[in-house]
């Protein structure tokens, strides 16, 4: 068994039966078996030429972001004082962008001059 990452939940046999029970009743969607797999051909060959080049296009490196669909943000340096920080992060995930959202409720109620 490969190794899992922290706080995988790995299904029980019983649900591993219902699961497969419920690939094997879908006629739409039936589990890939090895026959399928020796019969696949990879997308170059069986997609239109500017489809593939399209998708080609479209691929991004691990990490990279897509287009954004809103304004993109900038990335600074800055420093804080250590226990902002910590307040910020005791908050769990999404901490930098609640401080970015208390910093904009900052700007709201006090103007700039």
């Amino acid at each position: 068994m490969p190794k899992l990452k922290p706080g995988t939940i790995v299904p029980t046999p019983e649900e591993e039966a219902a699961i497969n029970a419920g690939i094997a009743a879908d006629p739409d969607n039936p589990e890939l078996d090895d026959a399928w797999f020796k019969q696949a051909r990879p997308a170059k060959e069986v997609l239109p030429p500017q489809v593939y080049e399209g998708l080609v296009a479209l691929k991004r490196r691990p990490g990279q972001r897509g287009p954004q669909k809103a304004p993109r943000k900038q990335a600074v340096t800055v420093r804080y004082d250590p226990e902002v920080i910590e307040a910020f992060r005791a908050g769990g995930e999404g901490w930098q962008t609640r401080m970015n959202e208390a910093l904009k409720d900052w700007l709201r109620t006090h103007p700039q001059k």
